[in-house]
């Protein structure tokens, strides 16, 4: 098939579903670069008005009662009492689906995130279609709202979580374990004396990355005051995403320092290129920025990881030795430390790193979309 239409769907803007397909679109047209892709924003192509309303929501309950969450997150009970709001929630979005469907014509369909997943899965059922669709896990943690019997494939990040997915009841040839979606630039070498050259960093001196995600999550200011009392000689990068008055903040403690170097930005799309250069990155436990330092052989520090995905993460990582967990601001710097001053340490989480990492993660993705393609027609 010369031109494959493939439609990726994720929510939110700034999340680690949309990084997904967007890695996945890359990979896609580095493969075949006449296919063409529309990369939609499914919640807001459903409920434009109510998008940014129900993400602040979200946002208020991660930070301010997280316990919520925990208690929401994959449970059986919730999952069972909300099936029939999901299926009219659904149902009232067939009409959407159809159009979108009729207009672009796509050969397959895949999805970041199980809301649009459940969505054209229903559709799939309701209106008998053989449209290939494919469910991409962004996270170690297979929850039961992605469980839907028209879903073709499912692309797990670890052999853990196809055995999970098992157990919830689907079947073995329905699952490729093809990693996390992560960019194909993060495999990319560079001239690490380049870089720091770029960046204004030493790399005599260990670089202390850290990071809370595209919002800005996590003690990024208690990291900052921290980083200016440890002994060692070190750099720190801190990245604050899109949260503005979290990146005037942080200049400000930064600029408090005379003696340690601190760099402060905001959102950033060469993170690759400092995660090349760095010694370890403290950062919130989401899969794709956890994916990309695995991808880089970057030590993980985790701290304060949240209720559901990001503890189930860290708790992967943990297992695998890639990563170690923080929950109390005071010993970060002390664990920190440490770490930096036992190379047979870092050189051990590096190695695990590296070993369940997913390079191909994309490409392997990208292939399966494409065979899908070819084998079969547009349902316009």
């Amino acid at each position: 098939m010369d031109k494959p239409k493939i439609l990726l769907l994720y929510i939110s803007e700034v999340s680690g579903h949309h990084q997904a397909t967007l890695a996945i679109e890359n990979a896609v047209k580095h493969l075949n670069p006449q296919a063409e892709v529309l990369n939609l924003n499914a919640f807001n192509y459903a409920y434009p008005i109510t998008e940014k309303i129900v993400n602040r929501l979200y946002m208020g309950v991660i930070k301010r009662t997280p316990g919520i969450w925990d208690y929401l997150y994959d449970n059986p009970s919730i999952v069972k009492k909300t099936q029939k709001m999901k299926e009219l929630i659904h149902i009232h979005n067939f009409p959407k689906l159809e159009k979108l469907f009729a207009e672009f014509s796509p050969q397959a369909v895949v999805c970041s995130q199980a809301f649009p997943c459940g969505m054209v899965a229903d559709f799939k059922k309701t209106y008998k279609s053989n449209l290939p669709l494919v469910g991409v896990l962004t996270d170690y943690a297979p929850h039961s709202y992605w469980i839907y019997d028209d879903v073709d494939y499912y692309i797990a990040p670890s052999d853990e979580v196809k055995e999970r997915f098992i157990q919830k009841g689907v079947p073995q040839d329905k699952i490729k374990v093809c990693g996390i979606p992560v960019d194909p630039k993060f495999s990319q070498k560079h001239n690490r004396d380049e870089l720091a050259g770029k960046f204004g960093l030493d790399l005599d001196r260990p670089i202390i990355l850290a990071m809370g995600g595209g919002q800005g999550l996590g003690p990024l200011k208690k990291i900052v005051s921290a980083f200016r009392k440890m002994r060692i000689d070190s750099q720190l990068v801190v990245i604050s995403g899109n949260n503005k008055s979290l990146y005037r903040s942080l200049q400000r403690a930064a600029g408090k320092t005379q003696k340690k170097k601190i760099s402060i930005y905001g959102y950033v799309n060469n993170i690759d290129e400092l995660m090349e250069i760095s010694t370890l990155i403290i950062t919130k436990a989401g899969g794709l920025t956890t994916s990309e330092a695995l991808v880089k052989g970057l030590p993980l520090v985790i701290i304060k990881p949240l209720p559901g995905q990001e503890e189930i993460n860290t708790t992967y990582l943990l297992h695998k030795g890639a990563a170690v967990k923080i929950t109390d601001d005071k010993l970060l710097f002390w664990l920190i430390q440490n770490l930096l001053s036992s190379s047979s340490t870092l050189k051990a989480m590096q190695e695990a790193a590296l070993r369940i990492s997913k390079p191909n993660s994309s490409a392997d993705i990208a292939r399966l979309i494409l065979e899908l393609c070819a084998t079969t027609s547009s349902i316009a």
